[in-house]
């Protein structure tokens, strides 16, 4: 599929499949997803049909559906910038710096 080519219309009735389809996989009627996701019934059936909705929906679905993992996907963690990345380089660490050794205090037990 390819995305960028769809409509935006497109892509949230594509969306609304794929919360219908997982919904179907963990065997849940609508009625049920509404009630674990402390929504309407009637707004499950909107979504799954591609009417637009807000991120908190989102978030409420996949959550009663046991699939937050999904946003990890959707919008990975920023990790460091390629800026950041050159700037490092130079400096990695390649080893422990020369430290003086221990000494232990004259209190101390020795075994």
């Amino acid at each position: 599929m390819e995305i960028y080519s769809m409509s935006d219309p497109a892509i949230l009735r594509e969306i609304g499949q794929r919360l219908k389809r997982r919904r179907l996989e963990k065997n849940l009627s609508q009625q049920n997803l509404a009630v674990a996701a402390g929504l309407n019934r009637t707004t499950i059936s909107e979504i799954e049909r591609g009417a637009p909705f807000g991120v908190l929906s989102l978030i409420q679905i996949l959550r009663a559906l046991n699939a937050l993992e999904a946003l990890d996907a959707f919008l990975p963690p920023p990790g460091p910038s390629p800026l950041q990345l050159a700037r490092m380089k130079g400096r990695q660490r390649q080893r422990a710096s020369r430290q003086p050794p221990i000494k232990p205090d004259k209190g101390d037990a020795q075994w």
